[in-house]
């Protein structure tokens, strides 16, 4: 007789605000941080003592909250194509009322309850806590279990607690953490920074091969002082036949040692060099980190699918990742021209090639750089280093300073080349 009142859908309503209630405390308790609960002990909020029980342990509860969730959604699923089963023709049915839950789920279940869990958490978080100790207590068992069976039929090793905590809820967690004053912005930053390690790969932090400042096998100790002192590098890999033949990595500190010891002006640098480490372009950089961490390396070659020298990664780099850009107290901001005499202009190593030439009205070679550093690497045929000069299409231009915690040249002075000198 009960099919053929209302009934039954009075019974899969019923079911329905059940699974809303579970949804929007589920959410509400996933939102409350432990220090909050403590906060709210503390001013004595009517049910703190009991959400702070819960959150002792809060996958036992989630993952209960998240069990009878999806038996109430199913059960008043059931019962919504049952009923329409006893009222329409076949599958017209089956239609009908998986289309109706659908949407009833969606919006009673999936939005409207976890909203009112997300903006309310407190509240709800406090008010629920007794409802989630008394079903924990009843049932708590029952989730674990299904875990256990769960991660039995999973390849690979399961979840202890269950797999329902994701990235994005923690990271979800982290800007509340924010809105509500929990933790500054940049240390928001900083750990979804943390986050994207795992998702970037070496070849986006590495300083590319065209970037490497290199030294022959052959040169002697003070000349890889000369320029390591030059450059402001504290590492330069060693390489033989050409920049895909990397031999070592000569450390300042080494030669340093070798120098004072020794003298350096007949011992080879290859005698002093370390091993070099390579890493493939495709590596992720939260496990190169683990890796510089455990080797204590702070340098490694990035090598391409190929074998050749991509480039190369330093523990600075990918820290760079996490904190942002490392600069020291003798960086500073410089204008894109600025005249020093006459004829005589200092420019950023970062500006358009096109506006130098509007500067000194000339023409340059320079379909395959974009910047005035880039023109001058072009036309030394390395990477420059402070005091470096070419000369270029009527122009000299000279590397002045470096920048940054790679060293990368921040400005090159430029100036007519004078007649009777060959460009």
């Amino acid at each position: 007789m009960l099919l053929h009142d209302g009934g039954p859908l009075l019974v899969a309503v019923l079911f329905t605000i059940l699974a809303g209630i579970f949804a929007c405390l589920e959410v509400a308790l996933s939102r409350v941080s432990r220090v909050r609960v403590e906060e709210l002990v503390r001013d004595e909020r009517a049910g703190a003592k009991r959400l702070q029980q819960v959150m002792a342990d809060p996958p036992r509860s989630l993952n209960l909250l998240l069990l009878l969730r999806l038996i109430c959604e199913l059960s008043a699923a059931g019962i919504v194509v049952t009923y329409f089963v006893h009222r329409l023709d076949g599958s017209l049915a089956v239609v009908v009322g998986v289309a109706v839950m659908t949407v009833v789920s969606y919006v009673f279940v999936g939005v409207a309850p976890r909203t009112i869990g997300r903006q309310h958490a407190d509240a709800v978080a406090l008010r629920g806590a007794g409802v989630a100790r008394a079903l924990t207590r009843i049932f708590g068992p029952l989730p674990t279990l299904l875990i256990l069976i769960g991660n039995a039929l999973t390849p690979g090793k399961g979840f202890q607690q269950g797999p329902f905590a994701s990235e994005a809820e923690l990271r979800d967690l982290v800007d509340v953490a924010q809105e509500r004053g929990v933790v500054e912005r940049a240390e928001r930053d900083m750990i979804n920074s943390v986050f994207e390690l795992g998702d970037t790969i070496v070849r986006e932090v590495m300083v590319p091969r065209t970037d490497i400042v290199t030294i022959e096998r052959g040169k002697t100790v003070k000349q890889a002082l000369n320029l390591l002192l030059r450059s402001g590098f504290s590492r330069v890999p060693v390489v033989g036949d050409n920049n895909d033949d990397v031999l070592g990595v000569a450390y300042l500190k080494d030669l340093v040692r070798k120098e004072r010891s020794e003298g350096g002006g007949s011992i080879k640098v290859e005698d002093v060099m370390r091993d070099p480490v390579f890493v493939p372009e495709s590596k992720p950089v939260d496990e190169l980190l683990r890796n510089m961490q455990a080797e204590l390396g702070h340098i490694a070659i990035v090598v391409d699918e190929y074998g050749g020298t991509a480039g190369l990664v330093t523990m600075e780099d990918v820290l760079e990742e996490i904190v942002g850009e490392i600069t020291d107290e003798y960086d500073r901001e410089a204008p894109p021209v600025e005249k020093v005499d006459a004829g005589t202009n200092r420019v950023t190593a970062r500006l358009p090639v096109e506006d130098l030439e509007e500067l000194y009205d000339v023409e340059l070679p320079h379909d395959d750089v974009e910047t005035v550093g880039g023109l001058l690497a072009m036309a030394l045929g390395r990477v420059p280093i402070p005091g470096a000069t070419a000369q270029i299409g009527g122009l000299t231009l000279v590397a002045e300073s470096s920048k940054g915690r790679r060293n990368r040249i921040g400005t090159v002075l430029v100036r007519r080349t004078p007649d009777g000198v060959s460009p």
